[in-house]
């Protein structure tokens, strides 16, 4: 789940849940066209939801401007744009060129104008205090340079506005963590065998979710972005957190 941002320090023998920016965009663009059904499966169709209380974290009104980084197939850009109507603007940046052609396909067909650029999250195209609020979802985990993506949202939101994260992250209590390694390690990769004919990019998500910071360490990051009062949620049993701050 989630789109990815770019800059990231290349090494001869990178470990499967590392998020190499060459190798994590030749993944997404090879699942690009079944990504959207692999997420549906993966979750029970709870990654809508999961987006529509990011918006409502968001706090945005009609007419305001939104930017979605990491925004693979324009979920969240489109939940945004519900949110802004149509005097507000939504924004949405992926650094996979075939994730935002199936972005832009699906908003031919949804009739939600929103802004597709291709872009790197971690030096966003933007100027200072753009933003009434930025979100991302499912896609951080995909980039190494943590303070370095949460401080570029932090930069383009406006003051007083939000940064909203969602991701997947490690349950820490039984029975969620069997549950976890069993759906996650073993169930997510054969799905992705069957239904993307990838199944390395589904062996990668377990990975990276070891590989990535608790929800509480995620949290000090975006403290140190610059972001106020932050706080998070977990949600389905701890595996999904939400997490949201102040600019």
């Amino acid at each position: 789940m989630g789109g990815a941002g770019l800059n990231a320090g290349m090494r001869q023998q990178p470990q499967l849940g590392e998020p190499q920016p060459g190798r994590v965009r030749s993944m997404f663009g090879g699942i690009a066209r079944r990504y959207d059904l692999m997420n549906t499966l993966m979750t029970g169709g709870m990654h809508h939801r999961w987006r529509r209380l990011g918006v409502d974290l968001a706090g945005l009104g009609p007419g305001e401007a939104a930017l979605d980084v990491c925004c693979g197939t324009g979920d969240f850009a489109f939940a945004l744009k519900d949110r802004v109507g149509p005097l507000g603007s939504v924004t949405a940046v992926d650094f996979s060129r075939r994730m935002l052609e199936v972005a832009r396909e699906k908003e031919q067909r949804c009739g939600k104008p929103v802004e597709f650029r291709w872009g790197d999250a971690t030096d966003l195209d933007f100027p200072d205090n753009s933003f009434n609020a930025v979100t991302v979802g499912f896609g951080v985990r995909n980039i190494p340079e943590l303070d370095r993506v949460f401080g570029e949202m932090a930069r383009v939101t406006r003051a007083g506005g939000k940064v909203v994260c969602l991701e997947i992250t490690r349950p820490s209590h039984q029975p969620f963590k069997g549950f976890y390694s069993v759906w996650f390690d073993r169930m997510v990769p054969a799905v992705g065998r069957m239904v993307s004919r990838d199944a390395s990019a589904y062996s990668y998500l377990p990975a990276s979710v070891r590989r990535f910071p608790p929800a509480g360490e995620l949290a000090e990051v975006m403290r140190r972005a610059g972001l106020e009062d932050v706080d998070y949620r977990l949600m389905a049993g701890s595996i999904i957190a939400l997490h949201w701050g102040t600019a």
